[in-house]
């Protein structure tokens, strides 16, 4: 970067020569500087100390009496070089030139050239300079600079927001430098001031700066085009940082607009590579912090883009409530309220919706109101906005649901109570649910395509059937058509579809969730060692006296009784302790039959004359199959028993041996065989018959069982998340009473130490003329107790010479014309005492105030004054 001096102005006409501009012709920026008539002098040390060849041009809008003779411009062309001119209809600006605003005229601009506008507010209600702000921010965008100098009231604080959201630069005078304080001050407690210093020293900083903001050669910045590694390791590093510190991810956000925000960072502390800023980063944490704010920095206003709003209170809103004939009570969400004025204007639209209707049936509206910047939340909680949201707001708007305080506006109580504000992080934090209107304005330019994929389809969980998405102008709702059906396309609104999510993948966000690993159901069975022993063999002492195996419905051994080696053998291999695995050839077979056939039944199966191979030989054995569904700890379990069976004496072969030979009785053994097997083939086949059929119903249940099981999971998964997100409109509804709670407990502070410190003596009395509240003062004319709040005045004994106070209060109440009366007490005390009635901030009569001011000394006095001058006396 070449080496470059500037020299402060001695006061003379000659000025230093700054080194030649390094923009390209045509992209020049343009300075617009807010001042009101006392801010000359700085205007004119400011332009004093600008060089005459910097590059720039600069728009001087000022607060001027519409009757005054303009002899601005000759002013300032005394401390400058650079050419000074009125500005004129379809004047196009140029770099190094001065344009002056002409008295009672707006200014505005568009592609470089300056417009003449009749003043659209009445006198004394103009705001000249957030006006040029606005436009000169939607028409140069990052080359947009502006300037707030001395000044009264709150002009310019806007206009310089919006200049700082196009990425443009701001600047504001010290406080303590201006003549008057009031602008700078509204700038800087808006947090929209980039650099704050005396005007003498803001045309050093505001040229060194951009030359770190726009260098020339190479671009080096992360404003390039091609982001090197390096680059985008050092953008990576800053995003770690911002989460280390504020919790919140920008890693997924616009790149264009975080480097464009973290490029004015540096610009401001003069770093030229982003590697620089991000040691300085590190070694300075509150940097973190303004970097946030900075990113965070949104333009909000009143009814922004009316056509939206226009639509919204024709259209929209009479079709939403049509659908409720009987009344309801409607939820909105706005996401991204910044400062609260979105909000408020959609509580607004609904009242005026309301009472245009006259609908029979009774409606309500709850919006929740979220945003990232807890500061923003603040200022929205407490619902005060200066007098400039007179250019956004109309007359009847405001003397309908705004109140006047000091110079500027409070919303109503009636809108106020409305909304509910929390700070929400619409990626991490829970959504709410069963929505009718979500409103999401200017919030989604800022987030990269991977984070829209995640809200759009988060949007159409969130809203109910026919729910209204509200979008900002500049957008869309992109690939997600099949979500949402467009209803205005100008407007921006789009009303849900009933498509469900199966083709999107809705990533439900939460945040400190912890997710059950556990299973919700075990089916193994529950595993009995206390008594098990005891029990079985109580069993078995009463019903059976062979062996006994005690099994599960699956056929797992739980508990063996008697010797059982002749009936089970384990199998080879792994172990398996399972009666179907170790039952012996013959058992097998008819226990896999016998078992369920019993468990389903419940009733007691026998097994007559089985044959089962034992060790080289044949056993004949009867089997029972027992279940059990007492105790308690053995239900759902089977007993199976053995019993073997003597086998019968063969016959001695007489007859047969004497008449017959071999070969017949080998015949008969073989007939008698093959009958057996006959009757063990049919049998065999009606149990696959039967198992076959009972497998097929086991299927059926099986699937039906399965469809159930993933419904009820689908459901558990919903009612998981619309419990979480019930979670967490409840701790916002948490947040919001406590602030309010807070908010009360220092007015309560604030109004006793106020009270006690006048030392009057003040009662409230309500309508009924009972006691409401009174000071500590009080007593002393009053037997006033804590115990007496709610009594009736006139039932309290008092030291006042006044039996006529509580008519006199009842009067006041009912006329509005307020008392003054100076009572005697019985001990000759004096008191001024002023009766008035009690106004509510809506301007509601709400009881009566009595003050009693001591005034025994003045009566005494008086009394002197009126001896020393009676006549006859010395």
């Amino acid at each position: 970067m070449p080496n470059k001096t500037i020299k402060k102005s001695t006061g003379d006409s000659k000025k230093p020569v700054a080194a030649p501009s390094r923009r390209s012709p045509g992209t020049f920026p343009i300075v617009a500087i807010g001042a009101s008539a006392g801010g000359l002098e700085a205007l004119e040390q400011f332009l004093k100390h600008v060089p005459p060849s910097s590059g720039m041009a600069f728009v001087v809008v000022q607060h001027l009496d519409p009757d005054r003779i303009d002899m601005l411009s000759e002013l300032l062309q005394r401390v400058t070089l650079m050419p000074v001119r009125p500005a004129r209809n379809r004047l196009r600006v140029k770099p190094d030139c001065v344009y002056v605003i002409p008295p009672n005229t707006e200014l505005s601009i568009l592609r470089g050239c300056l417009y003449l506008l009749e003043p659209s507010a009445p006198r004394g209600l103009r705001l000249p300079i957030d006006s040029f702000f606005h436009a000169l921010a939607d028409d140069r965008r990052e080359q947009a600079i502006g300037i707030v100098l001395s000044g009264m009231g709150s002009d310019g604080t806007l206009g310089l927001a919006a200049i700082k959201e196009q990425g443009g630069l701001t600047l504001v005078q010290q406080p303590a430098t201006a003549k008057f304080d009031s602008m700078p001050k509204h700038a800087i407690a808006a947090g929209v001031a980039d650099i704050v210093a005396a005007p003498e020293d803001m045309a050093p900083r505001l040229i060194e700066t951009l030359h770190h903001l726009r260098p020339s050669g190479p671009v080096t910045t992360p404003a390039s085009e091609v982001e090197t590694a390096d680059q985008k390791s050092a953008f990576d590093k800053v995003c770690i940082l911002l989460r280390a510190r504020t919790r919140h991810d920008f890693s997924l956000y616009k790149k264009t607009t975080v480097y464009r925000r973290v490029e004015r960072r540096m610009a401001i502390h003069q770093l030229d590579r982003i590697a620089d800023y991000v040691r300085y980063l590190r070694e300075n944490p509150q940097e973190v912090d303004l970097l946030f704010k900075e990113l965070l920095i949104g333009v909000t206003s009143f009814f922004r883009d009316p056509a939206t709003w226009d639509y919204l209170q024709a259209a929209v809103l009479p079709e939403l409530l049509a659908t409720y004939p009987d009344g309801a009570a409607l939820r909105a969400w706005v996401a991204g309220c910044s400062t609260g004025e979105e909000a408020y204007s959609l509580a607004i639209a609904f009242r005026e919706t309301l009472a245009r209707l006259e609908l029979p049936a009774r409606y309500s509206l709850q919006v929740f109101a979220t945003d990232l910047d807890a500061d923003a939340i603040e200022k929205a909680r407490r619902g005060v906005y200066p007098a400039t949201i007179a250019n956004d707001v109309s007359v009847e708007r405001l003397k309908r649901f705004f109140v006047t305080e000091g110079a500027g506006y409070r919303v109503s109580k009636e809108i106020r109570e409305m909304v509910v504000f929390a700070p929400h992080d619409l990626i991490i934090d829970p959504p709410f649910t069963k929505l009718d209107i979500l409103s999401c304005r200017n919030l989604l330019i800022y987030l990269g395509p991977e984070l829209q994929k995640r809200v759009f389809p988060l949007f159409h969980y969130s809203l109910k059937p026919g729910g209204v998405l509200v979008l900002g102008s500049a957008e869309s709702i992109g690939s997600f058509s099949d979500l949402f059906v467009p209803l205005e396309a100008k407007a921006r609104l789009f009303r849900r579809s009933d498509n469900l999510l199966r083709a999107r993948s809705l990533e439900f966000p939460t945040r400190d969730f912890v997710s059950l690993s556990a299973p919700i159901m075990d089916n193994r069975p529950e595993l009995v060692t206390a008594n098990l022993q005891n029990l079985a063999n109580d069993l078995l002492l009463q019903n059976f006296a062979p062996a006994a195996i005690l099994v599960t419905a699956s056929g797992d051994l739980v508990y063996i009784s008697g010797r059982t080696g002749k009936y089970l053998e384990p199998p080879a291999g792994k172990v398996n302790w399972n009666i179907h695995a170790m039952a012996r050839e013959g058992l097998r077979q008819e226990i896999s039959l016998a078992l369920p056939k019993a468990l389903r039944s419940g009733e007691t199966i026998i097994c007559r004359n089985l044959s089962i191979g034992t060790n080289g030989s044949t056993q004949v054995v009867d089997l029972t199959v027992q279940p059990i569904t007492e105790p308690a700890v053995l239900s759902g379990m089977a007993m199976l028993v053995f019993a073997d069976v003597a086998t019968p004496p063969a016959k001695a072969a007489t007859a047969v041996g004497k008449r017959g030979s071999k070969k017949g009785v080998r015949e008969a053994e073989l007939e008698q065989s093959l009958i057996q097997v006959h009757e063990e083939m049919q049998t065999l086949r009606e149990e696959m018959q039967s198992s076959q059929e009972e497998l097929k119903s086991a299927n059926e249940e099986l699937q039906s069982t399965n469809e159930e099981l993933q419904s009820a999971n689908e459901e558990l998964t919903t009612s998981k998340e619309e419990m979480q997100s019930l979670n967490e409109e409840l701790q916002t509804v948490n947040v919001e009473l406590q602030s309010k709670v807070d908010e009360l407990s220092s007015t309560n502070n604030d109004m006793k130490n106020l009270l006690n410190s006048t030392d009057i003596a003040t009662i409230f009395l309500d309508n009924a003329l009972h006691v409401r509240r009174f000071t500590t003062q009080s007593t002393r004319l009053f037997k006033l107790i804590p115990g007496d709040v709610g009594r009736s005045l006139s039932d309290i004994v008092t030291d006042l010479d006044y039996p006529e106070l509580p008519a006199t209060a009842e009067e006041v109440l009912r006329t509005l014309v307020y008392s003054d009366r100076e009572v005697v007490t019985r001990d000759g005390r004096w008191f001024q005492v002023k009766i008035m009635p009690y106004r509510t901030l809506e301007n509601v009569i709400d009881g009566v105030v009595i003050t009693f001011n001591d005034i025994s000394r003045a009566k005494q006095l008086e009394l002197e004054l009126r001896r020393i001058g009676r006549p006859g006396k010395d």
